[in-house]
This record gives structure tokens, sequence and C-alpha cells, in this order.
């Protein structure tokens, strides 16, 4: 059972520098909270959340149905992040469309909506964002920092920019950096929504429409590779819808109808998609995916980059996950170990893809629950 989410807003006057040499002044940042921040403030959990999830972690709203959080089966009372022990923080990032200032929202300097002004983001510049917003709750260093895929790499940055504040790091299905492939996937998707011709610029706003059909592909590649082959042959294989296999000679031969049961799923999913989420911050995330590499400045070498870290790391991956693959875990691991650093590693057996992380496995929901355990063992 789901206890009721409350989200809240904190407002910052001090401006946030940027990565990017710019800065965001009279910014929002959204956020929740779950369980009780003990007295001696060392049982703070913070959960950084990936391309398209938000603040809302865990919960529901009040009144609204299927609301849950988006990592619900992961944090909860008596849940592997247990929030009887733990006091857990979901903070939407600058840029995003979900409560947070972003381009949806009012530049301070012009009164104009940001569109595509809004100053490019980095994971670096959330994970800054999100230490201010932690400073403003009291909170000085964390049980432990958590999150999957991108909110994985957040993970990794925060023992890297701020490594006395963080006792513990949880890195799921993540990596230290994109691939060219990765890389690739993400720029044919913004050519989806930057060539469609209701996105003016990235100033949509002012012509009241939204670049739809630029969301709805964009969104239907990246869902390909959060899949594995296995689950997708498994769920549609190469079923036809049942209005299609009714018709005696089976396929239409059309190249304009939804036939097979995956194009009627993808499409679901990208209908979905363009309903909520906002073509800027899209652009603005996928950006901040392809920047993030800690070893750049340290001429490529992801043990000198892994130097700072102070803290103990978990770090799980799935077997088939080709788009944050095992091996991109490992090279982590590896690193952290020639630093000496305290690492745990588990590498699941899992068929579902880089959703994985989100879903109910029960080897990968124990090993989280064990380590959370032994975190909350050493807490006050």
């Amino acid at each position: 059972m789901s206890f009721v989410a409350h989200p809240q807003t904190l407002h910052f006057d001090a401006p946030l520098p940027l990565q990017s040499g710019a800065s965001l002044r009279d910014y929002d940042l959204s956020y929740e909270t779950y369980g009780q921040l003990n007295a001696a403030r060392d049982n703070a959990v913070l959960i950084c959340h990936a391309l398209n999830a938000s603040h809302h972690v865990a919960g529901v709203y009040e009144g609204q149905e299927r609301s849950e959080g988006w990592w619900d089966n992961m944090i909860g009372p008596g849940k592997p992040v247990d929030t009887e022990r733990f006091f857990v923080i979901g903070i939407n990032n600058p840029g995003s469309c979900f409560g947070s200032t972003g381009p949806m929202h009012r530049n301070p300097d012009t009164g104009e909506i940001y569109g595509a002004d809004f100053p490019v983001v980095t994971v670096e510049d959330w994970v800054d964002a999100q230490a201010r917003l932690l400073h403003a709750l009291g909170i000085e260093q964390l049980a432990a920092v958590m999150g999957g895929s991108l909110g994985g790499m957040q993970a990794l940055s925060w023992t890297l920019q701020y490594p006395e504040r963080v006792r513990h790091a949880v890195v799921v299905a993540s990596a230290p950096n994109l691939s060219a492939e990765n890389i690739a996937f993400n720029e044919v998707a913004r050519r989806a929504i930057v060539t469609d011709p209701d996105f003016h610029g990235g100033h949509f706003y002012r012509h009241g429409v939204v670049p739809k059909r630029g969301l709805r592909i964009a969104r239907m590649i990246g869902h390909i590779t959060y899949l594995s082959d296995d689950v997708m042959n498994a769920k549609f294989g190469r079923e036809l819808r049942e209005a299609v296999a009714q018709n005696a000679g089976g396929y239409k031969f059309s190249t304009q109808d939804v036939e097979f049961q995956i194009e009627s799923y993808l499409r679901y999913q990208g209908d979905k998609f363009s309903d909520y989420f906002d073509a800027n911050t899209y652009l603005l995330i996928t950006r901040a995916l392809d920047y993030f590499d800690p070893a750049r400045a340290h001429g490529d070498n992801l043990t000198r980059a892994f130097e700072a870290t102070r803290a103990k790391f978990l770090l799980v991956s799935f077997s088939t996950d080709w788009r944050f693959p095992p091996a991109r875990s490992r090279e982590m691991v590896k690193a952290l170990l020639e630093n000496r650093r305290d690492v745990s590693y588990a590498e699941i057996d899992a068929p579902h893809g880089h959703d994985a992380f989100l879903l109910d496995d029960a080897r990968y929901l124990n090993v989280v629950r064990s380590y959370f355990e032994r975190i909350a063992g050493s807490a006050s």
C-alpha cells in the first residue's frame, strides 16, 4: 500500500553558476520527502531521477488514480529503501518540465518564456542545485545518493563534486559516459524534434503549438533502446493487430496502416509522451547525458577521475541492458577498486533490458535491500 506524497517547492534568489558560464537566477526546485530525518541528521537518502522522471519518486497523490511515484516499488515503508528508517528526498532538476524552473517558465531578465533560451545544464549543474536544496533542508551529509541510468550518473557525480557529503553511492544501470552509439540515438531523437514544423526554433510556446510529431518519434526511438530483443519478441513477436489478423490475407500491404502489435505499442508510447513532456526539456536533458564524462578532465583516465571519491559504492547492472551494458559498470568497478574503494557489484541476469532497473526483479530488489540494511546499521 502506497502512502500519500506531498510535492513541495523551494525558491532560490542567489544565482546558480552553470558549467556553461551562464547562471540561473530566481529559480524554483520542486521536491518531495518521505520518512523522517533523525536527530543526528544522518539518515538522508537522495534519489536522482532519469530522463523523463521527476521528484515524484514514491507514494501516490491524493485523489489521483495511477499516480504512483516512478520508483514506488523500491522506496517506501518496508521496501528496499525503507522510509521507516531513511529520510528520502526526490528533487526535480532545473531544466525539467515537472515543476522546477525550466524552458516553460519566464526568464526573470526578459519577462518572456525561456523556450530555447533556457541555459544549457549539465549533470554537474544538477548536483550543485541538489546540494543547495539539501543545505536549505539542513542536510550536510547524505547516508546515500542513489539513481538509475541518468540518475546513476548524478549519483556518481555527487561522489566527485561533494566527496565529503556522501557516505554511500548506489549507481544502477548506468555508465561513466555515453558511448558513440548512445550519443547517436540521442541525436536522431533531437533531430526528430527540431525538424518538426511546430518546433519554431524552440519558441513554439509563442505560437500556441507543441512539436508533438517530433516528440512522438523521439520517444519511440528511446523506448526501443530501453527494451531488450528478448522482451520485444516475448511481448509482441511478429503478432498482428487483431483487426489485421482477422483479414483472410493477414497483411494489408500498406505503408501507412499500423499492422503489427509492436507498431501499435510504440505509437501509444509516443502519443502518451507527447502529451506531457516538453520538447526543449528533452533537448536539454539528452545533451546533459551526452556531455557527462568525468574522466575527460583527467586525460580520459577513469581511475584518476575517481581518486576524489570517498564514498562506499554499490553498482548494479543487467545482462540484457544494451544501452548501459554490464561492461560499463565493470569499468567503474575496476577504476574504484584501483583506488582501493569499498565496492559491491551485482550483475543481474534479467531479460528486461535497460528498463529492468524500474521493475520488480526479486534478486535486484534484495541486493538493494541488503545494502541499505547495511547502511542503516551504521546510522544513528
